[in-house]
This record gives C-alpha cells, structure tokens and sequence, in this order.
C-alpha cells in the first residue's frame, strides 16, 4: 500500500519555452502534433515535437497565458536543444520563441491541495490563479494533480520530486527525455491515446508517417506500466525470454515507488514480446517487470485492448 500523496513540489525537470506574437498559435499549429488553431484562455494541449521521420524530439503540455502568448512546458533536459530547432523554423512568423524557464518556474500540486485549488476545472483545463496560471492535469492512481505557472513558487508542502515523477508514470502520460530523443513515434508512447495527436489538423514535421502508422495498422510496440524491484532510468533496455537475443523494449520514464520497494517504469514493448515468457531489464537475466494497469485501454491488436 502506497503511502498517501498530497502536496505541493517545485518541479525541477520541467522548463518552459514562451511562443510570444500575434502569429504564435499558428506558428505552433504547423510544427506540433496537436491542433493549436482554436487555443483558447481556458484550454491546455498535450503536444509532441517530431523530426520529418516522426519521431518524438519533446514532449509539452501547452496553454495561453494571454492572447498571443503560449507556454510549452516540457522536460528541462530537451529544452535547450528544441528551442534552438524550433527557431529555426519561425522564418518571417511573427512568433518570438524564448526560454522563459526562470520566470516562470512550475510547481505540482497533488491530492487535497489540487483537490481544493480545482475546483470546478475539468482536466486539461486553465485558469488564473493569485499569480499565475493552474491547469488541471489527468488525475493518478486515485491522486488529483495540477500545474502551477506563478511568478514565485509555493512553498514545499509534503509532496517530494520522486513521488511526483511516480505520479506522471501512473497517469501513463510519457515525458520525452534527453536520453530518449528520436527513439519513438507517438504511437509508441500511446501519445494518441492521451490527447496528444490530432489527426484532423494540417502538415506539421513528421505528420506522414504518424498517420501512415495510424491508419494502416503499422503500431507493433506500445507504451505499458510496470514495476521492478531495482533502480531504472529513461533509455534502459528491456528483453523478453522468449527472444533474449535483442532488446524488446525501452524505458521511456522511471521513479522510485513511494513504498520504497523498487521503481515504477513507462516502457515501449513489442507486442509480440507480451504474448509469452516474462521481461527482464537492462539484461537477459536482469531484474523481472512486473506489468501495472494503465488508467486507459491499449490496443494491442485490431478491435482489442489490454
């Protein structure tokens, strides 16, 4: 049993990149997976950033601070490298990209606290708070979260930094790190699943072979929840006994389960590697992922889900 988790946390791995200018939503609508044509002041997105091969570069939850102005919040260790691609392709838009990190520093609040400061917002919903903005974030294991933007953070109140990254693999919504750039399409990641993708928007990086995948049933490996009694970390290899012979999987986020018995991990797997034998990480022989339920269903074959 999982202790109780309720608080507040200064979120150290995120940063945020500010899209500012009356071109900015449509600049954003042509290189993000989401559809940001109708962003509005109470509306937050899931987004991913994609190379022309499809392939994930970074992950956001994006909202309007106020018109014209968007914030991607988004990993802190990609953050230096998207900005500098991102600009490269604002060209003539009139969209100032800056990193506005230091400004605007984030915090999670979980449990009661969340609880009573969303009241009355519906997930992936903003509103202004003292100081800032909230968006309410897809609730895990039971746990109501949220995002504060303020100008200055609340002060830490019995919610750590661990127990927080434990919350963002239980809402099985994945957050692309340094070390796992370029290693998935959205698919891979169930970004689909979650919001991330919008299939009825126009041409942004990548856009053919998301849909390529989406529609010709092309998906043969999925993001899953599980537990390991060891440490992990993003980019861990994972292999399957029925196929030791090369990886099965990869990790894509890890945090230490709030009972202090191992990790919990977001890791893409072939499908084919679920059908028999049992996962190992890192090694052949390595330590034995246990598989958790996710807060959605995964097809994990046409008309079928697990």
């Amino acid at each position: 049993m999982n202790p109780p988790i309720s608080g507040s946390v200064a979120l150290t791995h995120w940063g945020v990149i500010r899209a500012r200018g009356d071109d900015a939503a449509a600049f954003l609508h042509t290189q993000l997976t989401n559809d940001f044509s109708a962003v509005g002041p109470t509306q937050a997105r899931l987004a991913a950033y994609c190379s022309a091969k499809g392939r994930m570069l970074a992950s956001f939850v994006a909202w309007e601070a106020a018109p014209g102005d968007i914030l991607l919040a988004c990993h802190a260790s990609v953050l230096p490298a998207t900005l500098k691609r991102l600009s490269m392709f604002v060209l003539r838009a009139k969209c100032k990209l800056s990193d506005a990190s230091a400004e605007l520093p984030l915090a999670g609040l979980a449990g009661d606290a969340a609880r009573h400061a969303c009241d009355g917002v519906a997930v992936w919903q903003r509103r202004d708070v003292a100081g800032g903005q909230l968006i309410r974030l897809p609730d895990a294991a039971g746990v109501p979260r949220a995002l504060l933007a303020p100008p200055a953070l609340p002060p830490d109140t019995g919610l750590s930094l661990d127990a927080w990254r434990w919350l963002e693999l239980q809402s099985g919504i994945p957050v692309i790190e340094s070390a796992t750039v370029e290693h998935f399409v959205p698919q891979m990641l169930n970004f689909e699943l979650v919001g991330g993708v919008s299939f009825q928007k126009g041409c942004y990086p990548g856009q053919e072979i998301v849909a390529r995948a989406q529609y010709r049933g092309t998906v043969k490996r999925r993001m899953f929840l599980f537990d390991v009694d060891a440490p992990a970390a993003a980019a861990d290899e994972i292999f399957a006994s029925s196929d030791p012979g090369q990886p099965a999987g990869l990790v894509a986020n890890a945090a230490p389960r709030p009972d202090g018995r191992g990790f919990s991990v977001l890791a893409e797997v072939k499908l084919a590697a679920l059908e028999g034998g049992s996962l190992h990480l890192r090694t052949p022989d390595g330590p034995s992922l246990a598989r958790r339920d996710l807060p959605y269903p995964v097809p994990v074959d046409a008309g079928q889900a697990a």
